[in-house]
């Protein structure tokens, strides 16, 4: 493969936001251009360098290293989380969460009835006030390219489609065993313990999401069944 390297002008920083796990987007129109414009030349390179350049149609790359076996992160297990947590909210609200979550915002000031209603659910995150809210999700979430603050309102940006697939795929396992009259629930990301020896052998992304949807609609289907069989087994031995 032949490289002309005067053409790839942001090189050193392209390659600097998307080792650290930033995503790309149109937010980012210098590097975002450059990226555009060279998209195979750059693949190329990086592929080269031991990194799968991921183009995402909605807008937006980033990085997933080819190499195997490393534990979810922790930063992408909160994130997750806590995009589950953003969905339910808002459709409790009465509120498209797809509108939110595709370039629509959150505001501070609601940040702390959030905090409260889910309170069990960010213990898992570690996460108890407000300042810890900020530190641990939504700053990252900006580190990241996922969101952008202004004056204590928070922008999402297109990359969140990364978070908001793995939602719509475990609502659809929902829906699915539903329709069969089983109480299939939704599972909320379980945070793993840094020391623990649940490996999840997955790739090095730094937010890599597949532990959360790797079950089929047939796997759900199959599960909803055996739960409803396992049901009615129980009610014939209480009888």
């Amino acid at each position: 493969m032949h490289l002309d390297l005067s053409e790839l002008t942001q090189l050193a920083p392209i390659f600097r936001e998307l080792f650290k796990g930033f995503h790309i987007s149109r937010r980012d129109p210098e590097l975002y251009a450059q990226l555009s414009n060279f998209q195979d030349t750059y693949r190329g390179l990086f592929k080269a360098l031991g990194f799968e350049l991921v183009c995402d149609t909605r807008g937006f790359y980033y990085f997933v290293p080819e190499m195997a076996a490393a534990q979810v992160n922790k930063t992408a297990q909160r994130l997750s989380l806590f995009t589950f947590i953003l969905v339910e909210h808002l459709a409790d609200q009465g509120r498209d969460p797809i509108a939110v979550l595709d370039g629509g915002s959150l505001g501070r000031d609601e940040l702390p009835s959030l905090l409260d209603k889910y309170k069990d659910l960010f213990l898992q995150a570690e996460v108890q006030t407000q300042e810890e809210l900020e530190e641990k999700i939504l700053r990252r979430m900006t580190q990241l390219g996922f969101a952008a603050e202004d004056n204590g309102i928070y922008r999402f940006l297109p990359p969140m489609h990364r978070f908001l697939d793995v939602c719509l795929s475990v609502q659809q396992d929902r829906d699915l065993a539903a329709s069969l009259h089983s109480a299939l629930p939704l599972p909320t990301p379980v945070l793993v313990d840094d020391d623990s020896d649940e490996k999840l052998l997955e790739t090095d992304d730094p937010l890599d999401l597949s532990p959360f949807t790797e079950e089929s609609e047939a796997d759900a289907l199959a599960r909803a069944i055996a739960d409803e069989q396992r049901a009615a087994h129980e009610q014939e031995i209480d009888a």
